[in-house]
C-alpha cells in the first residue's frame, strides 16, 4: 500500500524509494556524466515524462549521489566536480534548499535559479562541470528584462557554459508564451550535441488506475470521457465549491497535504490587497506572496487559500480540489471541452511574444497545460468544480 504524503516525505523521494525504472535512469545518467565530462563537446541528457512520473524525484536522487561523489575524500572520476541544479521557480527552490539542509552531501549554493547562474558563469572563464535543470520547459526562449535575461534562449546559454547538461522536459507543462517550448524545439540542440533521451512513463503521483490519468489526458485534449472508478483514487465532481472545500478540510485533517487550487481565471495583482476566488457559494482568497522558507502547501494557514499553478507545479498533494474557472467551458454542438483565452486572468502568461505565428492555439494550449498541472497534483483524490454552468452540467452527468 502506498504511504500517504506528509511534510516529511513531501515532494522528493530518496534513492532507496526509487522504482526499478528510476534506478536504471539514475545509473544510466551517472554513466553518461562520467563519459562526457572530458569530451570537447557538451553532452545532453534529456529526461522526459508526463506530470507525476517521478522526474524530479530521480533528478534529486541522482544529483545527491553526484555531489556525494564530488565531495568524497576518496579519489573517483567525479571528485571535485563543480555541479549545480537549476530550479525555475521559487517554491521549488525552497524544497531543494530544504533538501540541502537535511543532507550532508549538499549545500544550499548547489541550487540556483537559471538567470543568476547563467550570468555568473558568463562573467567568468570557468565552465560548470554538470548542470541539472529541473522543469527545463520553464526556461526562457526569448529575452526577459524582468528576469534580467538579455540573451535569446536560456538552454543555449546553459549549454555554452557547461560540460554536461541534464534536462527534465515536459512540453505539456509550459505555462507562459515567454517560455513556450514545442516538442520539436529541442531537436536542433539534440542534432548539435551528443545526447541520450530517457522516457519515464510510469505514473507515481496519481495512484488510481490508468483510467484516471486517461480521463485527465482526455479532458486536456477537449474530450469528456466516462467517469473513472478506482478503489485507490477518490474522484468526485461537485455542483458547488463549498462542499468541495469542506471535504478538502476533512482530508487535510486526516491525511495532511490537501489543498484547493484553481485555474488563473480570477483577478490577482501582487501587493494590491486580497483577491478572491469564487466557486458557487465558496469564496476564498488567492494564495498570498510567500516570503517564508516553507513551500505553500506545507504551511497550515494555506488550507484557507486557493493555490495557483505557480505555487503547486511540481509538488505532490494527497488530495487536490480543482476549481475550473470561467475560461474553461463546454461546447454542446461539438461535444468538446473548450477554453476561452480572453477570460484567462494570468496576463503574464500571454505577454511578449510576436515570433510564434498565430497565438490563439498556443494560448489555448497553455490553458490546457495549466489544467493538466492542476489535475495531476493529487495522489489519492481529485475533486472538481466548474464555474461554467454548461461544463458543470456535463461533468455532473458523467
Amino acid at each position: 500500500m502506498t504511504t500517504e504524503l506528509s511534510a516529511a516525505t513531501f515532494k522528493l523521494a530518496d534513492a532507496a524509494a526509487l522504482s526499478p525504472a528510476q534506478q536504471q535512469l539514475e545509473h544510466q545518467l551517472l554513466n553518461f556524466i562520467q563519459q562526457h565530462l572530458t569530451t570537447p563537446t557538451t553532452g545532453l541528457f534529456v529526461i522526459q515524462g508526463d506530470a507525476g512520473t517521478g522526474k524530479s524525484a530521480v533528478l534529486a536522487a541522482a544529483f545527491t549521489k553526484l555531489q556525494a561523489l564530488s565531495r568524497q575524500a576518496a579519489a573517483n572520476p567525479l571528485q571535485h566536480t563543480d555541479n549545480y541544479l537549476v530550479v525555475n521557480h521559487n517554491e521549488m527552490l525552497k524544497i531543494y534548499k530544504r533538501l540541502a539542509g537535511d543532507d550532508p552531501d549538499l549545500r544550499k549554493k548547489d541550487f540556483q535559479k537559471s538567470t543568476p547562474l547563467i550570468n555568473r558563469l558568463a562573467k567568468s572563464d570557468h565552465k560548470a562541470d554538470v548542470v541539472f535543470v529541473d522543469e527545463a520547459h520553464l526556461l526562457l526562449t526569448q529575452p526577459d528584462r524582468y528576469n534580467r535575461f538579455d540573451q535569446q534562449n536560456q538552454l543555449h546559454e546553459i549549454i555554452k557554459h557547461s560540460r554536461v547538461v541534464v534536462l527534465v522536459f515536459d512540453p505539456h507543462q509550459v505555462l507562459k508564451l515567454k517560455s513556450y517550448w514545442q516538442a520539436d524545439q529541442l531537436a536542433p540542440f539534440l542534432a548539435h550535441y551528443p545526447h541520450e533521451i530517457f522516457n519515464l512513463d510510469e505514473q507515481f503521483r496519481v495512484t488510481g488506475n490508468a483510467e484516471v490519468v486517461n480521463w485527465i489526458d482526455g479532458f486536456t485534449h477537449g474530450k469528456l470521457l466516462a467517469k473513472p472508478h478506482s478503489p485507490q483514487f477518490d474522484f468526485q465532481i461537485f455542483d458547488d465549491g463549498q462542499p468541495l472545500y469542506d471535504l478538502i478540510r476533512r482530508r487535510d485533517a486526516k491525511s495532511q497535504l490537501s489543498r484547493v487550487v484553481a485555474t488563473a481565471d480570477f483577478p490577482y495583482v501582487v501587493n494590491h490587497g486580497t483577491w478572491y476566488v469564487t466557486a458557487g457559494s465558496l469564496k476564498l482568497p488567492w494564495d498570498k506572496v510567500n516570503l517564508t522558507d516553507d513551500p505553500w502547501a506545507l504551511r497550515p494557514e494555506t488550507l484557507n487559500e486557493v493555490g495557483s499553478i505557480y505555487t503547486i507545479q511540481g509538488f505532490d498533494l494527497n488530495y487536490a480540489g480543482v476549481i475550473l474557472g470561467p475560461s474553461v467551458g463546454y461546447d454542446p454542438k461539438t461535444n468538446h471541452v473548450i477554453v476561452r483565452p480572453d477570460r484567462y486572468e494570468d496576463q503574464e502568461a500571454f505577454k511578449n511574444r510576436d515570433d510564434l505565428g498565430e497565438l490563439a492555439p498556443l494560448k489555448a494550449q497553455i490553458i490546457f497545460n495549466s489544467i493538466n498541472v492542476l489535475m495531476k497534483r493529487g495522489r489519492y483524490g481529485l475533486y472538481l468544480y466548474a464555474c461554467d454552468p454548461v461544463l458543470r452540467q456535463h461533468l455532473l452527468a458523467l
